[in-house]
C-alpha cells in the first residue's frame, strides 16, 4: 500500500520534480510490524531485542527438558502411556509455535497471569499439564532473557511504538500527519492513532466503519457481557478504537461515497453480519436483495485446489486483456496464492505477490538441502541425483560439463541394483561398475554414450564434489554444536556452487540469493550453544528456515496483484 501511494503521487505530478511526504508503513502483515524511522532503541529503557533463530534455538532445550518428563507426569495424573518426540527439529517447531503465543499475547497487552481461570473445572488436570508446559514463557524465559541482557521482539517493537506516540503528544510536528487503513487492533497502535488524532494537523481514515447500523447492533458489538461472537464481528475493533480514541461514531466523517451497486452490496453484507441479539428486525425489513447488489459477481465451484487455482488465473488474464485493467486476488491463503501464482506464469505472467515467497522453496535453499540429504542420509540414490542435477551444482567447472557428467554418473553409478549408494564413496562405486560395464559382453544400449570424454568429466565433478563434501562427512556419527555444523555446511555449499571462475554469483545473486545469504549469515551467527547429533542436521535446518520468505526488490506484472487484507484496505482495482 505504501509502495502504491507512492506511485500514485508521482503519477499525479505528471514528471514534475517534488519532494514526497514521508510514507511509513504502520505493519505489514495484521498490523504487527511497525516501523518508525524517528524512533531510537536507544531511547528506549528495554534490552534489544533477541534474534529470531536464537529465539528458538533457546527455547528448544527448554521445550525438550519439559518434554521429556511430560510421560511420567501424564501417566501419574492420569495412567495413560503417552509418547512424546523429543528430537531437536521437533523441539524447534514447538519452540516456533511458543514464540508465536509470546508474540501474540504480549501485542495484545494480555497478562500471562490470567491463564490459571481460562479453563473450567472438569479440564483442569489437563490444563495444569498446559500451565506447566507455559512455565517455560511465565518463570524460565524472562530469565534467560535477563541473563542475555536482550527482549522479545514483540514487546520491543510495543515499546517503540508507545514511545513513538509520546514523541508526537511532546513535540507535535509542524506538517500534517494521516494514519490510514488501521483497525487498531494492538494496543500500542491504537495509543499511536489516539495521539495522531490529537495532533493539530493529526487525522486518522477508518477503513470501513459501518455508520449505517442501527443503535441497537451497534451496542451489542464488543459488548463485554455479550456472547463469544460479538468480540469477533468486523466491526469490533473499530468500535474498541473509537472508545480509545474519545470519538462518537456519530462524529466521523464520511471521505468519500461509494457507487450506488457497491453501496447496496455493503449494506447488504453489514445485515448479514448484524448480531444475532438484533435479527428479530429482519422480519420487518420488506426488502429483499436486489441483482444490482451483486453485480459482476461470480461464484465458481472447483472439483479440487488445482482448479480452484487455474479458475482464478483465467479470471485475472481475461480482466486485464484489454491492455488497461488492474486486477487483484485478495486472500489471506498462502498455498492458494502460490498456485495461482504458478498458473498465471503459464499465461506469462508474474504477479505482484505481497506475500512474496517462502524462503525454504527457493533454488539455493533446495540445493543447501539435498546436500545435507545426500550427506547425512546416505543409501538414496533418487537424494543424490537430485543433488547431481540441481542447476547451482559447479563445482568449479563449467556448467554444460556438468550437465554431461552428471548424466554419465547417473547411467554408471545409479542405475539398477545401486546398493546403498554413498557420496562419500561415489567415486569408488563409479570407477568399480564401469570396470564390470565394460567388461560386460552385453553391454547396454546407453553405453555408446559413454564417450571418453563425458567419462573424465564425470570423474572431474565426483572428485570436486568428494573433495567439496569431505569436511561435512567427517561430522557424521558425532554430536557437533549447531554454530559448528552449519559453517562447515556453507563451506561446502560454496565449494559445490561456486562457478569454473570461483565466484558465488548463482548462489548469492538477485533476491532470492541475497535472502538466503542473510539467512545464512544469521545461522552462521548464532549466539544460543545448541549441541545436536550430526544425523539431525537436515530436519533441524528445516525447521529453522520455515516460515522466512522472500519478498522481490523489483515487482512483477503491475496489471495483476495478490495482496493479503491488510494491503487490500488501501488500494483499489478494477477487478
Amino acid at each position: 500500500a505504501a509502495r502504491a501511494l507512492r506511485s500514485v503521487l508521482v503519477d499525479r505530478l505528471g514528471g514534475t520534480t517534488a519532494i514526497l511526504p514521508t510514507i511509513r508503513p504502520l505493519g505489514e502483515f495484521d498490523e504487527d510490524a511497525a516501523l518508525f524511522e524517528s524512533g531510537s532503541s536507544d531511547d528506549l529503557a528495554l534490552d534489544p531485542p533477541i534474534g529470531d533463530l536464537d529465539r528458538v534455538l533457546l527455547l528448544s532445550p527448554l521445550v525438550r527438558a519439559w518434554k521429556r518428563r511430560l510421560p511420567s507426569h501424564v501417566a501419574a495424573l492420569f495412567g495413560e502411556d503417552i509418547v512424546v518426540p523429543a528430537s531437536l527439529a521437533d523441539a524447534i517447531w514447538l519452540s516456533r509455535d511458543l514464540a508465536a503465543l509470546m508474540d501474540e499475547i504480549e501485542t495484545g497487552g494480555a497478562h500471562w497471569s490470567r491463564l490459571a481461570d481460562l479453563v473450567p473445572a472438569e479440564l483442569a488436570n489437563w490444563w495444569q499439564v498446559t500451565l506447566e508446559f507455559l512455565e517455560i514463557i511465565t518463570s524460565a524465559w524472562p530469565a534467560l532473557l535477563a541473563e542475555r541482557g536482550r527482549s522479545n521482539p514483540a514487546s520491543h517493537r510495543s515499546a517503540i511504538i508507545v514511545t513513538e506516540a509520546e514523541r508526537l503528544a511532546r513535540n507535535p510536528p509542524a506538517g500534517p500527519v494521516i494514519v490510514a487503513g488501521s483497525t487498531g487492533s494492538i494496543p500500542a497502535t491504537a495509543q499511536l492513532l489516539a495521539a495522531i488524532s490529537k495532533l493539530p494537523l493529526g487525522a486518522v481514515v477508518l477503513p470501513g466503519l459501518d455508520k449505517l447500523a442501527d443503535e441497537p447492533s451497534w451496542a451489542e458489538i464488543g459488548k463485554s457481557d455479550g456472547p463469544p461472537s460479538v468480540f469477533g464481528h468486523p466491526q469490533g475493533g473499530l468500535k474498541k478504537l473509537l472508545g480509545v480514541l474519545g470519538v462518537e461514531r456519530r462524529d466521523v466523517e464520511e471521505l468519500a461515497l461509494p457507487d450506488p451497486a457497491i453501496a447496496k452490496r455493503i449494506a447488504l453484507v453489514n445485515e448479514a453480519l448484524r448480531p444475532a441479539e438484533t435479527t428479530d428486525v429482519w422480519a420487518a425489513l420488506g426488502t429483499t436483495p436486489t441483482s444490482q447488489s451483486f453485480a459482476d459477481v461470480s461464484l465458481i465451484e472447483a472439483a479440487n485446489e488445482r482448479e480452484e487455482a487455474l479458475s482464478i488465473a483465467v479470471a485475472l488474464r481475461m480482466a486485464i486483456d484489454d491492455g488497461k485493467s488492474f486486477a487483484a486476488l485478495v486472500t489471506g491463503d498462502r498455498e492458494l496464492a502460490r498456485r495461482v501464482s504458478a498458473e498465471l506464469r503459464r499465461f506469462g505472467i508474474e504477479a505482484d505477490d505481497s506475500g512474496g515467497t517462502p524462503l525454504n522453496t527457493t533454488p539455493q535453499a533446495t540445493f543447501f538441502h539435498r546436500l545435507l540429504e545426500a550427506v547425512f542420509r546416505p543409501g538414496d540414490a533418487v537424494a543424490l541425483m537430485t543433488l547431481l542435477k540441481h542447476p547451482l551444482l559447479h563445482a568449479g567447472l563449467p556448467r554444460a560439463d556438468v550437465r554431461a557428467a552428471a548424466e554419465a554418473i547417473d547411467l554408471v553409478a545409479l542405475r539398477g541394483a545401486t546398493g546403498r549408494p554413498d557420496i562419500a564413496q561415489l567415486r569408488l562405486d563409479f570407477d568399480r561398475r564401469l570396470a564390470r560395464l565394460d567388461a560386460d559382453p552385453r553391454k547396454p544400449f546407453w553405453h555408446q554414450r559413454l564417450s571418453a570424454d563425458r567419462l573424465d568429466k564425470a570423474r572431474a565433478l565426483l572428485d570436486a564434489i568428494t573433495h567439496a563434501s569431505a569436511e561435512l562427512i567427517d561430522l557424521r556419527r558425532q554430536e557437533v554444536s549447531l554454530k559448528e555444523i552449519a559453517a562447515v555446511s556453507v563451506r561446502c555449499f560454496e565449494a559445490l556452487g561456486c562457478d569454473q571462475d570461483g565466484a558465488y554469483g548463482t548462489l548469492y545473486g538477485g533476491d532470492t540469493g541475497e535472502a538466503f545469504a542473510t539467512f545464512l549469515r544469521s545461522l552462521v551467527g548464532i549466539t544460543a550453544d545448541v549441541e545436536l547429533d550430526a544425523i539431525e542436521w537436515p530436519d533441524v535446518f528445516n525447521a529453522l528456515i520455515a516460515g522466512a520468505s522472500v519478498k522481490p526488490s523489483v515487482t512483477g506484472d503491475p496489471r495483476i496483484a495478490i495482496w493479503g487484507a491488510l494491503e487490500a484496505r488501501l488500494q483499489t482495482v478494477d477487478t
